[in-house]
């Protein structure tokens, strides 16, 4: 079942959180996540060399979301076809194929609680983790 003032809340976050991630923005990313929200994916463990790729509270989101800007590739672009939500949970993909060639292909998934992300999950395909080798 999909409740439309949650709903709302989901797409404002996605918009939100694009258009920070897009200007490099790091307050506004925080601003969008939960005081103890934490983040899922390879990079985590990449970045921040640890063995786990969980980051955990706002202090370690901004430490992470820093080094996830300073190390954007090209391959990172950001092409997308909208997003799946039950106002809840929130699911895009960027494709490896888009309009203007091979782009990183991921899964994101975002669990909003209250109006704020708690939990983000993001899957990495074959294409992007080559790439995440490479550096």
């Amino acid at each position: 079942m999909v409740y439309e003032a949650h709903r709302s809340d989901a797409e404002r976050i996605c918009r939100l959180w694009d258009e920070a991630l897009g200007n490099k923005d790091l307050e506004a990313s925080l601003a969008l996540y939960a005081d103890d929200a934490s983040i899922e994916s390879p990079l985590v463990q990449h970045l921040m060399n640890t063995p786990t790729g969980i980051v955990q509270g706002r202090d370690n989101l901004r430490v992470f979301i820093t080094r996830v800007f300073q190390t954007n590739p090209p391959q990172r672009k950001r092409f997308k076809q909208g997003f799946f939500t039950d106002g809840r949970i929130v699911t895009w993909e960027y494709p490896r194929v888009a309009p203007d060639g091979e782009q990183m292909e991921l899964v994101e998934i975002m669990e909003i609680d209250n109006g704020l992300i708690q939990r983000h999950r993001v899957y990495w395909g074959w294409y992007a983790l080559g790439l995440l080798r490479e550096h």
